[in-house]
């Protein structure tokens, strides 16, 4: 059975819940790695989410020999290896979009391993820095992803192939942002 997405207020814990979890992967494979970040949607102030905290880990290379210490820790590797390439960005190269993706159930954890300077490792760091600085955009973003989850709770295929384009809309301002701030 699939699982029903549902998109819930801004909790103030869940930056709490991100540093409790940074910890522990700071602890077990810190000096293997290169930064942990709070990303997606949970890592948005007021922005409303699904309950799961996603936490990028950035690496050298994804050959990194971190799975040991991450299955310690009680994180279960998926079959995930590549990020959703936006529509007409056949200039990312395939290594742009690859990753090693885990999860933990308790705490809800989504964690993603990701090449540094890559495409996908930085599209993630850019989208939450663009959201933190535009409300206006998140609220938008907010209402797609609460009108997504309300008229496709138990399709999660039908949710991701409506808020991945829309979402590469809105990264479309962020990248403009980036370059008007020159970051």
């Amino acid at each position: 059975m699939s699982e029903t997405i549902q998109i819930i207020p801004w909790q103030s814990d869940w930056e709490e819940r991100y540093h409790q979890i940074e910890t522990k992967i700071q602890a077990a494979i810190g000096h293997q790695i290169k930064s942990i970040d709070h990303i997606g949607s949970t890592s948005v102030l007021g922005l409303p989410a699904k309950d799961v905290i996603d936490i990028q880990v950035t690496v050298e290379s994804l050959a990194v020999p971190i799975q040991s210490a991450l299955e310690k820790l009680g994180f279960i590797k998926k079959e995930i290896y590549d990020d959703h390439r936006p529509p007409g960005r056949d200039d990312i190269p395939e290594k742009g979009l690859k990753k090693h993706f885990y999860s933990l159930t308790q705490p809800r954890v989504n964690l993603h391993i990701r090449v540094l300077g890559e495409f996908n490792q930085q599209y993630a760091i850019l989208c939450r820095d663009y959201l933190r600085a535009n409300p206006y955009a998140a609220k938008a973003y907010a209402e797609i992803k609460q009108q997504l989850a309300r008229y496709f709770p138990d399709n999660m295929d039908a949710y991701y192939d409506i808020k991945d384009p829309v979402f590469d809309i809105l990264m479309e301002g962020a990248y403009l942002w980036k370059k008007s701030i020159n970051l």
